[in-house]
C-alpha cells in the first residue's frame, strides 16, 4: 500500500490538501483511504461527512474513498489496555479523581503511536491502493514518523531494568508495599508494542512506498520551518517526494493592481522554494473562488494542483543512507538538506554513529565491519553529510 503523509506549519492548508490529494487519486481508480492523525480534527468537516472518532472503521465517503479520524483511545485500548489498567490503579491509590486518572494513564505521545497503528491496519487489511495522512503541525509530523526508532530503542532498556527488578522485588514487595505493582500481563502488552508493533512501525515508515509532503504558503516564517524540518526528516531517513506551495493566488487576481505587490512577491518565494529544494517538485494550489469542500469540490483542487500526476506515484526518488566504500576505505554518507556545520555535530560510540543537527539527534546502528572502525572525519558537502570510518590507527592520523 502506498503511504503519503502531509505536513506543515499549523495553518497552511493540510487538511485540504491531503483530502483534496485523496479525492483526486479516488476519481483516478485508487481504492483510497485519507486519515487524520491531528488531534484537533477538522477532516470531516472538509469532507463535508460526520466522522465518528469513537470508532476506528473508516467511513466511505464516495466511490473508492473512505476517511477516518483517529482517536487515540478506542486505537490504543487492545495494545495498552493491561499497562492503562495498571497506571490507572497506581494513580488512584495517590488519591487521584478517576476521570484525571484515566486521562493520565493514556500513553505519552498515544496520538502519534494510535495514528501509525491504524495506518498498519489499513495496510493489513488490503482494502486500499493507497493511504493519505493529514498530519498535526511539524513538530507532532516529526514526532509521529521518528517515533517507532526512538520509543523503541529507549524503552527497551528500561523495560529491561524493570522486569530484572520485579522479578526479584514483586513477590515480596507485594505483601510489604501497598502500593500496586506491575504484574506479567503489563510486561506482556508492553513487550508486544515495543517489540513487535513498533519495529513494524518503522519498517513501514521507512519502505519505499512511503514518502512525505511537505506543504507551505508564499510566507517567508513558513519556509524557514519547512527547511528545518525536511533536514530532521531525512537525519531520520525519512523521505520526502514534493512539496506544496498552497494559497498562491490566481493570474487574473495577481494582475490586479491591489494585488499587484503580491503576485510579485509569491512569484519570488515560489522560485526560491523550487531552488530549496530541488530535486523535488513543487505543486502549485491556487486559492479557490469558493471553499474547497465536499468530495467533487475537493476532486478538482487536486486535479489543478496535480496537473496530470498521479497523485499515488512516488514524485521524486531522493537519495538515503548508504556505506560505500572507495580507496580511501568506508565511509557513511547520509542527506542532510539545508543543514549548517556549525549546528552539526557527530561522534561515534561503539556500534553507534551518532548525529546532531540542531535540537534532533540520531543514534545510527553501524553494519558490523563498519562498528569496527574508527570515526576519521566528517564533513558536510552541498547537503551531504561525509563520515569516513577507518582502523584504529589511521583515524588517530
Amino acid at each position: 500500500m502506498r503511504l503519503v503523509f502531509y505536513t506543515g506549519k499549523g495553518g497552511v492548508g493540510k487538511t485540504t490538501t491531503a483530502a483534496a490529494t485523496a479525492a483526486h487519486a479516488a476519481a483516478l481508480g485508487h481504492r483510497t483511504l485519507v486519515l487524520s492523525a491531528d488531534p484537533a480534527h477538522s477532516l470531516g468537516d472538509v469532507l463535508g461527512v460526520a466522522l465518528d472518532t469513537k470508532t476506528t472503521e473508516p467511513v466511505v465517503v464516495a466511490k473508492r474513498l473512505s476517511a477516518l479520524e483517529v482517536d487515540a483511545r478506542a486505537t490504543l485500548d487492545p495494545h495498552w489496555g493491561a499497562i492503562r489498567d495498571y497506571l490507572v490503579s497506581l494513580f488512584r491509590h495517590q488519591g487521584i479523581e478517576d476521570v484525571i486518572a484515566d486521562e493520565l494513564a493514556l500513553l505519552p505521545g498515544a496520538e502519534e503511536v494510535a495514528a501509525l497503528l491504524a495506518v498498519e491496519e489499513a495496510a493489513h487489511a488490503g482494502d486500499y491502493d493507497l493511504c493519505i495522512v493529514d498530519c498535526a503541525p511539524t513538530g507532532s509530523t516529526l514526532r509521529l514518523v521518528t517515533l517507532p526508532e526512538i520509543a523503541s530503542r529507549t524503552l527497551r532498556l528500561l523495560l529491561r531494568v524493570q522486569r530484572a527488578v520485579s522479578a526479584v522485588v514483586s513477590p515480596v514487595a507485594r505483601a510489604v508495599v501497598p502500593v500496586p505493582l506491575p504484574g506479567p500481563d503489563v510486561f506482556r502488552d508492553i513487550d508486544q508494542l515495543l517489540y513487535k508493533r513498533l519495529a513494524t512501525l518503522r519498517e513501514m515508515l521507512l519502505s519505499a512506498e512511503t514518502s512525505i509532503r511537505i506543504v507551505v504558503t508564499p510566507e517567508r516564517m513558513v519556509i524557514d520551518e519547512a527547511l528545518r524540518a525536511h533536514t530532521d526528516l531525512a537525519l531520520f531517513e525519512l523521505r520526502c517526494d514534493a512539496v506544496v506551495m498552497n494559497r498562491l493566488l490566481p493570474p487574473a487576481a495577481a494582475s490586479e493592481a491591489f494585488f499587484e505587490g503580491w503576485g510579485r512577491w509569491q512569484e519570488e518565494r515560489l522560485t526560491e522554494v523550487s531552488e530549496l529544494f530541488a530535486p523535488l517538485p513543487v505543486l502549485q494550489a491556487q486559492l479557490a473562488p469558493d471553499e474547497v469542500v465536499g468530495a467533487s469540490a475537493l476532486a478538482a483542487h487536486g486535479a489543478l494542483m496535480f496537473a496530470g500526476a498521479d497523485p499515488a506515484a512516488v514524485l521524486c526518488d531522493a537519495p538515503r543512507l548508504r556505506f560505500p566504500r572507495d580507496k580511501r576505505g568506508y565511509r557513511v554518507e547520509l542527506p542532510l538538506p539545508h543543514a549548517r556545520s556549525d549546528a552539526l555535530d557527530v561522534a561515534k560510540l561503539d556500534d553507534t554513529l551518532l548525529v546532531r543537527t540542531g535540537n534532533r539527534r540520531r543514534a545510527i546502528p553501524l553494519p558490523r565491519k563498519l562498528a569496527q572502525l574508527s570515526l576519521a572525519s566528517a564533513k558536510l558537502e552541498a547537503g551531504m553529510l561525509i563520515v569516513r570510518l577507518a582502523p584504529a590507527a589511521d583515524g588517530a592520523r
